[in-house]
């Protein structure tokens, strides 16, 4: 098994209480169906900084959400279990990146 690290971008972010429960049920739901795949659930986002040879900036190009990391055979299987992701309901879109031993 590799670890494959997935990146959450450009998903709607729930606006009320109400919304932002149902959101995380459905996430909650969706993680159970990686089962012990999940290594890490990961965590969402906030604040961002861009930081280049000029220095810092306020806020991020990449317009990243979040992260979770997971195991999986191989580059297609780990996108294969992307399938589903909340992420994609609201119009984004999972980054999947193997994750190189060091």
């Amino acid at each position: 098994m590799v670890k494959f690290l997935y990146l959450y971008s450009r998903g709607e972010m729930a606006e009320t209480p109400e919304v932002q429960e149902e959101s995380m049920r459905v996430w909650t739901a969706w993680f159970g169906t990686l089962g012990d795949s999940l290594v890490d659930i990961g965590n969402p986002f906030a604040a961002s900084s861009t930081v280049t040879a000029g220095g810092p900036s306020d806020g991020a190009t990449s317009k990243l959400g979040g992260y979770s990391i997971i195991n999986a055979e191989s580059l297609a299987d780990a996108a294969k279990k992307a399938d589903g992701c909340p992420v994609l309901a609201s119009g984004g879109s999972v980054e999947v990146y193997e994750a190189v031993p060091m």
